[in-house]
Parts: structure tokens; C-alpha cells; sequence
């Protein structure tokens, strides 16, 4: 008779956690996951995929804009929100389903409901009120926008989840944040004709990212009509009484908007969930702490995704899911390779960049060279939209290798999946420079910047 009620317990539906289950139950191990709200976590429900649905929604307009210059003719358009929202959530629904039927299909056996930690190997199942034991669990709770609870009048806002649920749209928004789901919200709310004001505390948007993608993003949001507030904060927020809402800022202005968003960070989702009681130790934002293989202190607990608060992007999650998988249950201890992740803003335009910016290159290698294209891509012409393109690659003088790819302009997000191929496999501006140009296209400056438009020596640019 078997020691414990399954091989693997998940707690947790989203990517990592679903991943996990279902791949571990194909592999006929013996395999629950239990989630408390909906199967498809962060990214299905209330991150990712409504967002990108969002972004290709308030898009539109500019389609519209551009399709005279190419001999078109457009009639009068409207906008439905509700119909919007409809049919996301049926596009929602049906991913979900899909999410928690994979598991199924495996062998594997879902709970809806919340589960917590008795100890290191007992699992409560509140919605059954019984426990239940497991060799092995992993944790996948993935996290949750940070309300801001020290901002007087905070429960006035809405955070980026809320968002996807408004009953109506607002004709006027002011967002606090500068990372990627503040900026992509202000482009989203701006395209779909909502008055937009982005306030910002840090000196510039989308730290951690290139500058020159930060400042030449920065300025096409501004040139197309959203405001944007750097070095400044909130210091507190009233409702007034037709029910609109006043944003106090540090600087004495006060804006006003049908609503106010927060989007300032993500908390790990540990709360409550019996990690005291299993002995599992936690960080200083209370996240799961984890070594290499993404063990926790306690052997035989494990933690992917975003409660670990290492990389916060679906696509690291489950690749930390199938190292999991791999190092507990198919013999082969693999360690999630976290280097040179691609990753996108959907802004608009769009940002796609994998490695490292020019000022991390500066201060790593001796010598960098800097290739650097700015340009109108051919469609923006005939439609006579002003807005550039930036194309960058950064390269280690030294060993010729390109250590950092940016881009800025039209499916930029599309691109850096394949760039983040050439730069993983640790391509050298030499390949690039042999590869033959696909043309007409915008990527082909990719191959075809042959002189450094500038070099860094020692971080700092000597020309």
C-alpha cells in the first residue's frame, strides 16, 4: 500500500502549477492540484491573455487612421465596451477549461478550492474539509497586485485585475506606476479614447529596461496625447462628490478621473497558506525561498512562478515547472536556466529586448560596441504616421559575441523570440553580419548594421 495519497500535490492552477501536475500525471505518477479561484492563474485570467486582447482592441483607431493612405475608405466607427468584455470572457472561459480538462487527461485529479499546509507532507482541502497526504508538493500560487495599503483613500483605485471588469469605460483614467502593466494599461486606456495620465515615481518609465527603449517609448506616448508624470507620487486619494476621483500629487496638482489605477508591483501569494506550520521559510516580501532546483528549506516541498518572485513572466514559470519535473521525477536534476530571458512590453509601439541593456554591458565588459538603427518602417509611410523604429544590438568587443538585441516598433514582441534564440546561443555580430537580409522588412536592419554606431570603453562612451 502506497505511503502517501499521491506522488505530487500542486497548489496552485496557474502555468507552473498546471504545468507541472500535468506533465508529472502523463509520466503516470500520482497527481492532484488544487486551485481556489479559476485554473489558468495570473496569466489566463486577469494578466497576459485579456491584456494582449485589450492591446489588439485599442489598436483599432490608429488601423482606421492609416488606412486612407493606402486607398481606403472607413466609415463612421464605434466603440462597444460591453461587447469587448463579452467576448474576452468566453475566450477566458474556454482557456480555462483547457487548462484544468489537460490535467485531467494526464490522470491527474483537480480540486476547486484552497488548500494549506498541515505540515511537509499533509494538505487541508478547505472546500472538502479533509486532509490529504502527498511524497512530494509543489507550490505555484503565483502573486497579486500590491494594493498600496499605505496610500490614504488606496481602496478608492482599482488594480490592473479590476481592470478587465469594469461595468463601463472610463472617459478618464490616471494610472500610478512606471513598469510594464502601468504602461501597457496607459496605452491600452489611450487607444480605446480614455484621457490618460501615467504617474511615475523614478526619473523615467520601464526601469531595468535599455534606456534608449525607456526615453524613445516615453516620448511616441506622449506625442500621441498621454500624459505622463515622472518624480512624482500620490499622497492621497478622494472621492469627490459627483463620484469622480481626486489624485492629490506630491507636488500639489491635483488630477481628476473617473478612475485611478495601481499598479505598483506584485506581492508573492503566501499568505495564509500553512508555510509556519510545514516549516518553509520565506523572504523579505515574504516570497518562498528556493534554491537552484527550486527546492524550498523543507526537502520535499518545491516552489515555481511568481511566489518565488525570481522572474515574474509565464513562460519562467513553466519552464521552472518542467525542471522540476525533470529533477524529481525523471531522475535528471535540472537547474531553470534563467539567463538571457526575451521578454515583451505591449506597448504600443510595442518593445521586444533579451540580454543585456547598454548600461549593464557597459559595466560588465571592458569594450562594447553599440549598433544602433532609429527609422520609419515601411508601413507607418503611406499612412503618414510619424512614429520610428529602434533597432539595438549590444556586443563584447572582446569576443565579438551579441550580448543584448532591443527593439521598439511594430511586432517587436515577435521578434525577440527569435532573437532570443540567437542570443542564448551566444551568436556573434559576425553571424549576424553573414546572415542574408530578408527584405522589404524592418528586421533586416538586424543584419545589416556593419559599422558600431558608438563604443563604450570602461561604461563610459568614447564615440
Amino acid at each position: 500500500m502506497a505511503r502517501y495519497d499521491y506522488d505530487l500535490f500542486v497548489i496552485g492552477g496557474g502555468s507552473g502549477g498546471v504545468r507541472a501536475a500535468r506533465v508529472a500525471a502523463s509520466l503516470g505518477k500520482r497527481v492532484a492540484i488544487a486551485e481556489e479561484y479559476r485554473f489558468g492563474g495570473t496569466c489566463v485570467i486577469r494578466g497576459c491573455v485579456p491584456k494582449k486582447l485589450f492591446v489588439y482592441a485599442s489598436q483599432f483607431p490608429e488601423h482606421f487612421e492609416d488606412a486612407a493612405g493606402y486607398g481606403w475608405t472607413v466609415g463612421e466607427s464605434s466603440f462597444d465596451w460591453p461587447t469587448l468584455i463579452a467576448n474576452k470572457d468566453r475566450e477566458i472561459g474556454r482557456l480555462e477549461a483547457i487548462y484544468e480538462m489537460g490535467v485531467q487527461k494526464a490522470g491527474g485529479e483537480t480540486f476547486h478550492s484552497r488548500a494549506v499546509l498541515v505540515d511537509a507532507h499533509t494538505v487541508l482541502i478547505e472546500a472538502e474539509n479533509r486532509t490529504v497526504t502527498a511524497e512530494h508538493i509543489l507550490i505555484a500560487t503565483g502573486g497579486r497586485a500590491n494594493p498600496h495599503a499605505a496610500l490614504p483613500g488606496h481602496e478608492l483605485c482599482i488594480l490592473s485585475d479590476h481592470a478587465f471588469h469594469l461595468d463601463t469605460l472610463p472617459k478618464s483614467i490616471v494610472i500610478a506606476g512606471g513598469g510594464y502593466i502601468a504602461v501597457e494599461f496607459a496605452n491600452i486606456f489611450h487607444g480605446l479614447g480614455v484621457e490618460t495620465t501615467l504617474v511615475y515615481r523614478g526619473k523615467e518609465i520601464l526601469g531595468r529596461f535599455d534606456m534608449d527603449l525607456r526615453t524613445m517609448l516615453h516620448d511616441t506616448m506622449v506625442s500621441k496625447g498621454i500624459r505622463i508624470l515622472c518624480q512624482t507620487i500620490f499622497e492621497k486619494i478622494e472621492k469627490r462628490a459627483d463620484g469622480r476621483l481626486d489624485a492629490h500629487l506630491n507636488d500639489g496638482e491635483v488630477l481628476v478621473a473617473d478612475q485611478i489605477m495601481l499598479a505598483l508591483g506584485r506581492t508573492p501569494n503566501t499568505e495564509n497558506l500553512g508555510l509556519e506550520a510545514a516549516g518553509v521559510a520565506v523572504g523579505k516580501i515574504d516570497e518562498i525561498v528556493v534554491d537552484d532546483y527550486s527546492r524550498t528549506n523543507v526537502s520535499n516541498i518545491y516552489a515555481v512562478g511568481d511566489v518565488t518572485n525570481r522572474v515574474q513572466l509565464t513562460p519562467v514559470a513553466i519552464h521552472e515547472a518542467m525542471c522540476f519535473v525533470d529533477t524529481v521525477f525523471r531522475g535528471k536534476p535540472t537547474k531553470p536556466d534563467l539567463d538571457c530571458v526575451a521578454t515583451a512590453v505591449f506597448s504600443q509601439p510595442e518593445i521586444g529586448t533579451v540580454g543585456l541593456s547598454e548600461e549593464d554591458a557597459g559595466n560588465r565588459y571592458d569594450e562594447v560596441e553599440i549598433y544602433r538603427a532609429t527609422f520609419r518602417p515601411m508601413r507607418n509611410v503611406l499612412g503618414n504616421r510619424q512614429e520610428k523604429m529602434l533597432v539595438k544590438l549590444v556586443v563584447d568587443a572582446a569576443s565579438r559575441i551579441v550580448v543584448g538585441a532591443h527593439i521598439l516598433g511594430p511586432d517587436a514582441g515577435e521578434l525577440a523570440q527569435l532573437l532570443g534564440i540567437a542570443v542564448k546561443a551566444k551568436l556573434t555580430k559576425d553571424d549576424f553580419d553573414a546572415t542574408m537580409a530578408v527584405h522589404p522588412t524592418a528586421a533586416e536592419e538586424l543584419v545589416t548594421m556593419y559599422t558600431p554606431s558608438y563604443r563604450l570603453k570602461g561604461g563610459e562612451r568614447i564615440g
